[in-house]
């Protein structure tokens, strides 16, 4: 009986321990942690700012007032015919000629009724300063940024930075670039070598060395009529003016952002071309241009816009010179300046329908193959960097205008203020009386005085 017992306990504890065996083998393993895989995320879909569909443009006409003659305003119109044929909405533009930037100021300030306003102007950015005071102009600022109707980062980056910075106001955008031009000193390389110089000036000591030079290569002849010549033919245009400023880090405005003329970096500015004048190192001439005699060497500097650069070669060509050109900022202290401007596309207000035919107009006109047109038919800077990819051609056939297209990066831009279309007169004007009147250095500031009384009196 024992032993039976101790066989039957045997028996319990091996089928125990084979069942906690068997319960060991096909016991559940632990929940292994899964890696799920996210869903992924929709791309979301843009959505206009603008509460308006493409059947609310279809058949809207849309008037663009210019100034433009000649050249731009031929190809202005066959452009205004493309996109009259091509565009999707069957938006319908027309352009009426205002005879000049003056004339289309004041046909825009005489419409009492403003039904009666174009949709678009292409005029002054500081005209259109003027208009946005009186509450009359869209910022485009919600166009541009646009998921749907704007430009997307590329295009906007595809501008040059200065010229969108004329229109730019903080947070507001009164207007796009339909133009830019810039006035530039003229070099004739190949008098300046012969007179000892392996490059332009650079600093305004330069620019009077060569400038000397030149007119003691005059008083080396035995004609007495061209002893005054030889140097830089004086230029009163308020651009040039205030690229001399700014050479000599001055410039028209205070700190504040007011006008102040005198100060001593501009007091310097003038001195120093009077001086040159003094000297004999500049001159006076009384010919409609100063083309003829840059190309003759009786100047070895002249001062330009860039649409004059065509004209220049074939004066070259006319009077058989072999001679080489190129161009620069204007010198100063420290650095050199040039300065950029030109007319803008602005938005007048308007249903919003309308405003946003207007746009679409104004965004087909900045489009890069476009651009490449305007800047072979104008000869001024393209407004888009991709435009260049259209005109190498071009480039290869006009040196200086792509001697131009490569100093945008040291451009700069006009005073932001709605009164400059009336002050930056001052700044020929006052040159101009420094010069027929021969004043004398020490006067100068007295000169810049009077400026800062006529800037204050036309500004308020």
């Amino acid at each position: 009986m024992g032993k039976l017992r101790i066989t039957f306990f045997l028996a319990i504890l091996l089928l125990t321990a084979c069942q906690s065996s068997a319960s060991e083998s096909t016991a559940t393993p632990p929940p292994v942690t899964a890696m799920k895989t996210p869903r992924p995320t929709a791309t979301p879909i843009p959505v206009s700012s603008f509460d308006l569909d493409e059947d609310d443009l279809y058949g809207i006409e849309i008037e663009v007032w210019h100034a433009w003659f000649g050249a731009p305003a031929a190809l202005f119109d066959l452009q205004i015919a493309e996109f009259n044929q091509e565009n999707p909405w069957g938006i319908r533009v027309s352009a009426a000629y205002q005879g000049s930037y003056n004339m289309l100021f004041n046909a825009v300030e005489d419409v009492s009724n403003i039904s009666n306003r174009p949709h678009i102007i292409v005029a002054l950015s500081e005209q259109i300063s003027v208009w946005d005071e009186q509450d009359s102009v869209n910022d485009l600022t919600p166009y541009i940024h646009d998921p749907i109707w704007g430009f997307s980062t590329a295009e906007l980056t595809d501008f040059p930075s200065v010229f969108l910075a004329q229109d730019q106001y903080d947070d507001r955008w009164l207007g796009l670039p339909a133009q830019r031009t810039a006035h530039f000193l003229l070099y004739n390389q190949t008098w300046g070598e012969e007179l000892g110089f392996d490059s332009p000036p650079l600093s305004f000591d330069e620019f009077e060395e060569q400038a000397c030079a030149a007119n003691q290569f005059m008083l080396k002849d035995e004609d007495f009529e061209n002893d005054g010549k030889g140097g830089w033919i004086v230029d009163y245009d308020s651009t040039s003016v205030l690229a001399w400023m700014l050479g000599f880090d001055g410039g028209p405005l205070a700190s504040d952002g007011s006008y102040k003329f005198v100060r001593p970096e501009n007091t310097k500015a003038l001195k120093s071309i009077k001086s040159l004048y003094d000297d004999q190192c500049a001159w006076l001439s009384t010919a409609d241009t100063p083309y003829e005699q840059f190309a003759i060497r009786s100047a070895l500097f002249i001062s330009a816009d860039m649409e004059a650069f065509s004209e220049i070669s074939r004066t070259f060509a006319k009077v058989d010179s072999q001679d080489e050109w190129t161009i620069i900022p204007f010198p100063g202290n420290e650095r050199s300046a040039m300065v950029v401007y030109g007319s803008s596309y602005a938005l007048l207000e308007t249903e919003d329908a309308e405003a946003l035919a207007s746009w679409l107009f104004v965004k087909w006109m900045l489009e890069p193959q476009n651009q490449a047109k305007w800047a072979k038919s104008t000869a001024l800077f393209p407004l888009r960097i991709s435009s260049l990819d259209e005109l190498s051609d071009y480039e290869k056939a006009n040196p200086q205008w792509a001697e131009a297209v490569n100093l945008i990066s040291q451009a700069e831009i006009q005073p932001q203020l709605a009164s400059w279309h009336r002050v930056r007169y001052l700044l020929g004007d006052g040159l101009e009386y420094i010069f027929r009147f021969d004043t004398q250095a020490g006067s100068v500031a007295a000169i810049l005085t009077q400026m800062d009384d006529a800037a204050k009196a036309i500004s308020e």
